[in-house]
């Protein structure tokens, strides 16, 4: 692109731009600036062609089609913004190499698998040390509230406030935040951690800490995780479950107890939706999977109006 630079200074330009207007970008920035490195270590000069683009998409070997289309998702909206400036700059057209984002079938933690995990977690070392209680008390919330572990993490000690027994979820994923009325077991459970906690590290500013009573990182979380459950089998698609499954899980509950008790799940999606965090009912419907006891829960009302059913 004539007068624009290299790849590398177009796409921090429009990563500025882009985060300038409230955006994160962390996955979208990292396989941008991939992008911009790969063109300019293959000598790309001028506008941005599709030829690029395909082949940057599809470098990756051996993964799932629909990554190779996430990539080249990434690279049209780039594409969108860098045509304003250079007329014949291709965007490449939507949906070419496929759906971006494919739903799988996620893992829904039994009761059983949920206390399994809350053990394994007060099991971690040090032995006598608050992170056991730590992990055992953010796996917990995440499976009562389904909080997405990057709001877990994120929470700050004004944000629990635990005589009400109210989360204030300020650092989601829409930037909005979100009030989260809590159980009162969740609570008392937070309650007593929040008391280990504050004995430990008094001035900690999260209400999740590290050993050295810092916040946690999710990528630490997440490793952690994967030890705990290192030989776990995943019922999804994937060969084990993941954290973010607990936010499937704790939807496909609420959506199971609302239909035993009757209620207008039309109106209940929309609460639903509110309190996992989205702006879109469709969001909210990605969560939703059809586990067998929402399934025969379900189906009731038609099977007795089968021929000879009881009256």
């Amino acid at each position: 692109m004539k007068g624009l630079g290299k790849m590398i200074t177009q796409v921090e330009r429009y990563l500025a731009y882009r985060r300038s207007l409230g955006y994160v970008l962390r996955e979208e920035g990292r396989l941008l600036l991939d992008f911009a490195r790969y063109a300019d270590r293959v000598g790309h000069r001028g506008a941005l062609t599709l030829v690029l683009a395909l082949r940057w998409a599809r470098l990756p070997t051996g993964v799932d089609p629909a990554y190779w289309a996430r990539r080249l998702q990434v690279l049209r909206c780039l594409a969108k913004h860098l045509a304003l400036f250079e007329p014949k700059t291709v965007i490449p057209p939507h949906r070419m190499l496929g759906r971006a984002f494919v739903r799988k079938v996620p893992h829904i933690y039994t009761a059983g698998e949920l206390a399994q995990l809350l053990r394994a977690a007060r099991r971690l070392p040090p032995s006598g040390s608050l992170r056991p209680h730590t992990y055992c008390t953010l796996f917990g919330l995440m499976a009562c509230t389904g909080m997405r572990l990057g709001e877990t993490v994120r929470l700050g000690v004004a944000d629990v406030d635990l005589e009400a027994g109210i989360i204030t979820v300020r650092h989601s994923k829409l930037h909005e935040a979100r009030i989260l009325p809590l159980h009162h077991s969740a609570r008392e459970q937070l309650l007593r951690y929040h008391r280990k906690r504050q004995a430990d590290f008094p001035h900690a500013k999260t209400f999740f800490v590290s050993l050295r009573g810092t916040g946690l990182a999710v990528k630490t979380v997440e490793i952690d995780f994967h030890r705990l459950t290192a030989d776990w089998k995943g019922r999804g698609s994937r060969p084990r479950p993941r954290l973010t499954d607990l936010r499937h899980t704790f939807s496909c509950q609420v959506l199971l107890k609302w239909s035993r008790h009757q209620h207008d799940l039309d109106h209940d999606l929309l609460l639903l939706m509110h309190y996992l965090g989205h702006s879109k009912i469709r969001h909210t419907y990605w969560y939703l999977t059809g586990v067998p006891e929402l399934l025969r829960q379900a189906a009731a009302p038609f099977e007795s109006h089968l021929p000879g059913s009881p009256e």
